[in-house]
C-alpha cells in the first residue's frame, strides 16, 4: 500500500480583512491500520473517506491559518484522534476556535508515528509564529505546509508574518535535507529540496 494519500480540498483563506479562494492539500501518511491527517481543510467528509476505517493517531497541523484547520476538530472528534499544533500558532488558532485548544503542542524534534513511519517535526517559523514542517527520512519526503513552495517560500505579507525568518527558516531546516527530498506542499504542486536551492539567494534579493 502507498503510504502517502493526498486528497485536495477547496475553500477560503481569511486573514487581516481579506479573503481569497484557495485549494488546499491534505495528506494522509501511514498504513491499512493507521494514520496522520496533516492539515485538515475545508471538506471533513472528502478526508474522512480517504481514511476509512484506519485508525487516525493525530490530525496534525503545519500552522494555524483557517484554511489549514478548519476541519480539524470535526475530523479530530469524528476519529477520536488529539489535535497537534505548535503553541506559538495560538492567536491564529483561536481566530477559528475561541472556545476550543489544540490537545498536543508540536516541537520541534519531536516524532510522531503511524503505520511504522516516522514523521520528525522541524520548527520552520516565518510564514507564521509557529509553522512547522514535518519530514519522513524513510520516504524521503518532507511536508512543508505553507513554508516553501514549488517555486519559493511561503507568503509573509500579512499579520503574524516574517520574511527574514522564513527565510532562515529554510535555510538552516529544509535546504540542509538531502537534495532528492520531495517537498510536499500546502498547495500546489510538489517540488524537491535540489531543486529549490539554487534559488535561494535570488528569494533573498528579491524579498520574495
Amino acid at each position: 500500500m502507498i503510504p502517502i494519500d493526498h486528497v485536495v480540498t477547496s475553500g477560503t483563506f481569511s486573514l487581516d480583512g481579506g479573503t481569497w479562494d484557495v485549494d488546499n492539500n491534505v495528506w494522509i501518511v501511514g498504513d491499512e491500520r493507521e494514520v496522520l491527517v496533516i492539515d485538515a481543510a475545508h471538506d471533513a467528509e472528502a478526508i474522512a473517506a480517504a481514511v476509512a476505517d484506519r485508525r487516525v493517531v493525530a490530525v496534525v497541523c503545519t500552522h494555524a491559518h483557517d484554511d489549514h484547520i478548519n476541519q480539524a476538530t470535526a475530523l479530530a472528534d469524528r476519529f477520536g484522534a488529539p489535535i497537534l499544533l505548535h503553541p506559538a500558532e495560538a492567536p491564529l488558532w483561536e481566530m477559528v476556535y475561541p472556545d476550543r485548544r489544540p490537545d498536543t503542542d508540536l516541537a520541534d524534534g519531536d516524532v510522531l508515528r503511524a503505520g511504522g513511519i516516522d514523521l520528525r517535526v522541524l520548527q520552520t517559523p516565518g510564514h507564521s509564529p509557529g509553522s512547522s514542517c514535518l519530514y519522513a527520512p524513510e520516504l524521503g519526503v518532507v511536508f512543508t505546509g505553507d513554508t516553501l513552495f514549488n517555486g519559493g517560500p511561503g507568503a509573509t505579507g500579512r499579520s503574524y508574518s516574517s520574511f527574514d525568518t522564513i527565510i532562515d527558516s529554510i535555510r538552516e531546516k529544509l535546504l540542509t535535507l538531502p537534495g532528492d527530498t520531495e517537498v510536499r506542499t500546502g498547495h500546489g504542486d510538489p517540488t524537491s529540496i535540489g531543486s529549490e536551492a539554487p534559488h535561494l539567494e535570488e528569494w533573498i534579493t528579491r524579498g520574495y
